[in-house]
């Protein structure tokens, strides 16, 4: 229930200049003045080596974003209010450019610019707000520089964008949009010559310098630790990368004095470390698959853009600063989400899924929280940021922190440290949060994972006082069968053949329930979770341990 006091949990963490920047966005703006735009700076080479989208985005006037489609037929439909407004935003950020069969339509995707210009008047709906704004303007030059296209219509439209971008800077919201704001200008600002041109530049580079600094981790996460927004912010970096070696003579130097390479190392060093052994993000705070760009694409984005990767591996990873551990024994893989909700002053991103983790047999997952399937206001997206959809535990049927609407956050918890230790034979990574401390006798969760060759251990300890009702979740891919065997005892079967015993031990009952899973947005499926459930006085320990049947180890790749 959202209450006045919900809005002052949610507000104090604001910076004051984030608050006075809020105010500003809402007061109506003068009119942009046309203008003729400023003269072109010629490349040196093209903008070559770009990440290719592949799939189905644009055929004709039918456009499918976020797994929906939808025809472009008429001048509303750019700004229609019953579209999502994410589909819509996907829409205006032109990504379609960088279709891998762009090349071979290059003339109509010319008209397609024309078109856009002509049905979005400047300033006026979705198109000119600032985050597809920013998007769109980079799309538009990365497309004009590789495929030597563009008429002055398109560079007149291109001005007017940038003029507006530059006066709508999104400080009220901060956090990964302003890198995305940065990237536009440095973008306008190179492919344009002159003095607005450079002035474009500077704003560009000096807001990436301060906001890398200040959003890039000591550890390569980004800071509201959603590694899909990570994924889209390393693209952002290795796309400027790629713009000063296209303009080598403006863009090579500041790019070396901000060592924005050394950054782009650090973030793709993050990323390889982070990832499930299938390859893929895993499903902390709001991530799904095709949104950003794939790891392997990423990291063959860095490979040409010449960002080095330390390849060494270990049982044990730890990342401090983001609070994530990475826990690897041959066959299971598990990453341990100890971190914090996020930035306190931009947790849009976060869920309240802190000491959850996400379990591999092999490549295969077989424990993994739920993912994102929307970001619109109601039902589906409050439960998917809910403790509930997430491996962890929940006391008394609330969430460890407190989300609500579509990207806020009320109280949140405090986390501790990441401890963790490895003796050669097994490894293990503990931490703890206090996003239940406002119940009764202050509830505190420790979580305690170990892994060996042979097994996975959980261990739940809830320490405190008085009466309270937890549950501890376990939701399974949707790929896995499941049987119970007996109380608290269940036998877990892959799509390759594995074979794995999960058991409980504590004052419990388990069960299996169906839950969803995001599979992307807008596309969720049935899947299986196991839960143990209590009711009694605080203090209370559960392990749950996970075992390989050796002999399925064999049947499977």
């Amino acid at each position: 229930m959202v209450t006045p006091l919900t809005y002052w949990r949610t507000i104090r963490h604001l910076r004051r200049e984030q608050v006075f920047a809020r105010l500003l966005h809402i007061l109506p703006r003068s009119p942009l003045r046309p203008g003729p735009p400023p003269p072109l700076r010629i490349s040196k080479q093209p903008f070559d080596k770009l990440i290719w989208r592949a799939g189905l985005i644009r055929r004709g006037d039918c456009f499918r974003f976020l797994n929906s489609s939808r025809r472009i037929a008429t001048p509303a439909d750019w700004d229609r209010k019953s579209i999502d407004r994410l589909w819509l935003y996907n829409l205006h950020y032109f990504e379609w450019l960088r279709e891998s069969i762009a090349p071979e339509r290059i003339n109509d995707d010319a008209a397609w610019l024309d078109r856009w210009i002509r049905e979005n008047p400047a300033g006026q709906g979705t198109g000119w707000e600032a985050y597809p704004l920013s998007r769109r303007i980079v799309n538009w030059i990365i497309w004009f520089i590789t495929f030597r296209a563009g008429t002055n219509f398109h560079f007149d439209s291109l001005a007017m964008q940038l003029r507006h971008l530059e006066r709508s800077i999104e400080y009220h919201l901060l956090g990964n949009h302003l890198i995305a704001n940065a990237v536009a200008l440095i973008f306008g600002g190179t492919f344009f010559d002159g003095t607005e041109a450079d002035e474009w530049r500077r704003a560009g580079l000096d807001l990436l310098n301060s906001e890398i600094r200040e959003q890039i981790l000591a550890d390569g996460g980004h800071f509201e630790l959603s590694p899909m927004y990570h994924s889209l912010v390393l693209e952002d970096i290795l796309d400027v990368i790629g713009l000063s070696q296209a303009y080598v003579d403006v863009l090579a130097d500041a790019i070396a004095a901000m060592g924005l390479k050394d950054i782009a190392a650090q973030m793709r060093q993050w990323l390889r470390d982070i990832c499930a052994p299938d390859g893929q993000i895993p499903y902390f705070n709001d991530a799904a698959f095709g949104i950003a760009p794939s790891p392997a694409e990423l990291n063959s984005y860095g490979q040409d853009r010449g960002i080095p990767i330390d390849k060494a591996d270990g049982p044990l990873r730890i990342k401090q600063q983001c609070g994530l551990a990475i826990v690897s024994r041959s066959p299971f893989h598990v990453i341990f989400d100890c971190g914090r909700v996020g930035p306190d002053y931009q947790p849009g991103h976060a869920h309240a899924d802190t000491l959850s983790f996400e379990l591999s047999v092999g490549i295969e997952r077989l424990v993994t929280n739920s993912g994102t399937s929307t970001y619109a206001p109601g039902q589906t997206r409050n439960w998917e940021r809910s403790t509930r959809a997430h491996a962890t535990v929940e006391i008394d049927g609330l969430s460890s922190a407190e989300t609500w609407a579509s990207f806020r956050v009320g109280r949140r918890p405090n986390v501790g440290a990441v401890a963790g230790g490895d003796d050669g034979t097994a490894s293990w990574a503990e931490c703890w949060h206090d996003g239940y401390r406002h119940l009764s006798g202050s509830p505190i969760h420790r979580r305690r994972l170990t892994v060996t060759a042979e097994q996975v251990l959980v261990a739940d300890y809830v320490h405190g006082t008085g009466d309270h009702v937890a549950k501890g979740i376990f939701p399974l891919h949707f790929d896995i069968g499941v049987e119970e065997l007996s109380a608290n005892s269940f036998r877990l079967r892959t799509r390759a053949g594995r074979v794995v015993w999960m058991t409980m031990h504590g004052p419990i009952e388990a069960s299996v329930r169906t839950g969803r899973f995001a599979v992307g947005f807008n596309l969720t499926v049935e899947r299986p979770v196991i839960e143990w459930n209590w009711h009694g006085q605080l203090p209370i320990e559960v392990t749950t341990r996970f075992v390989v049947e050796p002999s399925s180890l064999q049947m499977a790749p």
